[in-house]
């Protein structure tokens, strides 16, 4: 058994939760009139409500202690202050410092990165401000009015989810498009609406060796030659976020228009960093910076605040909780709203690329559950769809819902109704209906005892699923950059409770290798003995079809 497992301060969660399991959240708020003024946080502009989670104020201070024992504010200190907290690739972790508005000092190796981070933004200002300006032009002299990032993983989801969040917010004349997927219709079918003497392409790998990106990359540049039939103009109309002076130069694109970013900053949290040079090509550099100040917003609350008020702290260790005291496997993300739609997969990849591990810091396996599942969707389409599980299902499955109270397009009532649909999903989830209920409010309706005995048991709601509620007043930069954030901390907390490396990523790399070993056996005649009798199989029917 682990030492984490072992703790008196995990086993004492453990007996509390043998009492919680059988606890319904309608008894807590009964019980309890300040229970939602106890369980609910304003932190930079979000109202975080987590009373219908299925905690108690003697839950918080057991998890609190268990916080302590792992060292978890230790551990926050330490990523602040630019400690290599990423143990197996021997870096710092400091996305924070990306965003630190107040430009506090953060030093690696010895050294202050605030003026380098910094000089970066500048670059990032003066290129955005001649795209929108019209100092930049194509290779006809036009105006650049189409951005197209492509990237992968972090490069892609990151950026992508913040332009749909701040579609609102976008430059006029400004259209962002972004290419991910190796999928050849993906960019083919993005290519046949542009107009390439207007178009600018951003390619996004540190290394500039990602094979996805680089595949897309040259896709848009043999399209591109296409129509301008010089190469020299390949540097009007595409720019890099890399650190590979060498590839980047070799591909055509002029080095003074490259933007780096360090290895200290992780792909799942390099939105902050030049990756998001389509966010501020998007909104504007001004809008990019309220991105940033909100972040930093929440980092400075999770920096300085106390662990009874710490919002950070307290929403990744109710995910612990939820996850190993209540059996837990999920986390729904279900925002309100089309602009957050792309937030769950955000999330998923930030989550679950950083907490599924199962080797602890000193790589012994692990014995206990780390990293939930991360999934959702939009509201209100998630009620007609995947909330009947959620309802009336057997699985525990925690939820947390997202929403901005005013919209950027007011339209009727619609805003009004989307909220209402919002409150009343927590609220059943929390409350449910009983059989009682049930069965009284078919005899009102007239119903035969005979069909109320056999459809009543049908219509019974247990109720008692937990969830949090985030709202903000509007959909804008600074609480976007605030939310984002707010994930992060949690990720951040729920990992060092678990004690392991939230950030490496050592389980996409195994996947990477093989498909380089395979890619010259595709549409080729199987050499047996090469790889595994399935795999060989499935060789053979791709080549049965290659064209």
């Amino acid at each position: 058994m682990s030492p984490l497992i072992q703790s008196p301060a995990w086993q004492a969660l453990a007996r509390h939760s043998d009492m919680m399991k059988s606890v319904h959240l309608a008894d807590l708020f009964a019980q309890n009139p300040e229970r939602t003024a106890q369980f609910s946080r304003l932190v930079a502009g979000l109202h975080v409500d987590y009373s219908k989670q299925r905690v108690t104020v003697e839950t918080l201070a057991l998890l609190q202690q268990l916080a302590s024992a792992q060292g978890v504010l230790t551990r926050r200190d330490a990523m602040f202050s630019g400690e290599e907290i990423n143990t197996t690739e021997d870096r710092a972790v400091l996305h924070v410092a990306l965003r630190n508005r107040r430009n506090r000092p953060v030093f690696v190796d010895g050294a202050d990165v605030m003026p380098e981070i910094n000089t970066v933004l500048q670059r990032m200002r003066r290129f955005t401000e001649a795209v929108h300006e019209g100092r930049w032009l194509g290779y006809t002299g036009e105006r650049i009015t189409d951005v197209v990032n492509i990237g992968i993983g972090g490069s892609d989801l990151g950026p992508r989810m913040m332009c749909d969040a701040l579609a609102s917010h976008a430059l006029p004349g400004m259209k962002v498009h972004f290419v991910a997927n190796i999928a050849p219709s993906e960019i083919a079918n993005l290519l046949k609406t542009l107009d390439p003497a207007r178009t600018l392409f951003v390619v996004a790998s540190k290394t500039f060796t990602t094979q996805e990106t680089l595949t897309n990359a040259f896709a848009a540049r043999r399209w591109f030659l296409d129509h301008a039939n010089d190469p020299a103009t390949v540097a009007k109309h595409f720019v890099a976020v890399s650190t590979n002076h060498t590839a980047v130069a070799a591909f055509g694109i002029n080095t003074d228009n490259m933007f780096g970013f360090w290895d200290w900053v992780g792909g799942r949290y390099s939105l902050w960093s030049a990756i998001g040079l389509p966010i501020a090509l998007y909104i504007g550099m001004n809008g990019f910076e309220r991105l940033l100040e909100g972040a930093h917003g929440m980092d400075e609350h999770f920096r300085l605040a106390t662990p009874e008020e710490n919002l950070p702290l307290i929403m990744g260790l109710i995910d612990v909780w939820n996850s190993n005291f209540l059996g837990a496997e999920t986390l729904a993300i279900l925002p309100y709203g089309t602009r957050l739609g792309r937030l769950p997969a955000y999330l998923q990849q930030a989550s679950m690329e950083s907490n599924g591990k199962s080797v602890d810091l000193e790589g012994n396996r692990v014995d206990y559950s780390t990293g939930a599942i991360v999934w959702g969707g939009a509201g209100t389409n998630g009620q007609h769809a995947f909330y009947q599980l959620l309802h009336q299902g057997t699985r525990l499955i925690p939820s947390d819902f997202i929403a901005a109270i005013r919209t950027h397009t007011p339209l009727g009532d619609q805003q009004a109704m989307l909220l209402s649909n919002m409150l009343a999903q927590t609220r059943a989830l929390m409350l449910g209906r009983g059989l009682d209920a049930v069965v009284a409010e078919m005899r009102a309706a007239g119903m035969d005892e005979a069909t109320i005995a056999r459809v009543s048991p049908h219509r019974v709601f247990l109720g008692n699923q937990p969830s949090s509620t985030i709202l903000f007043p509007q959909m804008t930069p600074e609480a976007v950059g605030a939310l984002v954030a707010l994930y992060e901390h949690r990720i951040f907390v729920a990992g060092a409770i678990w004690y392991i490396d939230s950030y490496d990523q050592w389980g996409v790399e195994l996947g990477k290798q093989m498909a380089g070993e395979l890619l010259p056996a595709i549409g080729k005649v199987p050499i047996t003995g090469a790889f595994d009798p399935s795999t060989e199989a499935l060789l053979s029917t791709i080549h049965q079809h290659w064209l």
